[in-house]
């Protein structure tokens, strides 16, 4: 069987999560008519953020790789924000925190202890170095609202999903897009341009919420 079937079926089936994630969010959003935090999308967050992980690690595509390993502790974050930790005994709690904490640490030692890993990312030939410069700087843009939904949250103390969440989610996701088109890559093109929609939508929802309580005050 060609290894290439099995790439693909990995890339898409992380993006599936990501997507379901999104439409779970979206749903229970307009149950609430506002942009909601809740913890099945962190949960599918980071087990998505792993399969596509080692999506990116098969397909040698160092700018997804990247994107991952940041968000990725975000994810852990807000599932603790969330209290997903705190009805789990101790006894299974810590070593479960310690192994997720460590999983892409473990990753990244286990790339690196194969000869030709810097070569393949950063001299492949079928990406030129602008190319992977594009494509990471949409990966760092599109994670970038992680760690602003990160310090949004962290100063309010509970995990949110703000409207400068959604704005730089739609900003990234173009470039990614457009990394995807150029690289033909449709895993990541298509995943990404699902979110499109409810990207938007949520930025509507927050823009309502946002007006109907300045118009109660």
């Amino acid at each position: 069987m060609d290894s290439s079937w099995f790439i693909y079926a990995l890339g898409f089936l992380a993006q599936g999560l990501f997507s379901a994630r999104m439409i779970v969010q979206w749903i229970i959003s307009e149950r609430e008519k506002r942009a909601t935090s809740p913890t099945i999308y962190w949960m599918l967050s980071m087990i998505a953020s792993i399969l596509f992980f080692i999506y990116g690690w098969l397909r040698q595509d160092f700018a997804i790789m990247l994107g991952q390993v940041i968000s990725y502790y975000i994810y852990i974050w807000n599932l603790r924000a969330k209290g997903i930790w705190e009805g789990i005994s101790s006894s299974i709690r810590y070593p479960v925190m310690v192994i997720l904490f460590l999983l892409p640490l473990a990753g990244i030692t286990f790339m690196l202890m194969h000869e030709g890993t810097v070569e393949r990312l950063f001299q492949n030939e079928g990406i030129p170095a602008w190319l992977i410069v594009f494509g990471s700087a949409g990966q760092v843009i599109f994670t970038f609202r992680f760690i602003y939904q990160y310090i949004y949250s962290r100063k309010r103390g509970e995990s949110l999903l703000p409207s400068g969440f959604w704005i730089i989610s739609l900003a990234g996701s173009a470039v990614i897009v457009a990394y995807a088109f150029i690289r033909h890559d449709w895993v990541l093109a298509i995943g990404q341009s699902v979110g499109f929609f409810t990207y938007s939508r949520n930025l509507y929802l927050n823009f309502k919420h946002n007006e109907t309580t300045t118009g109660r005050a």
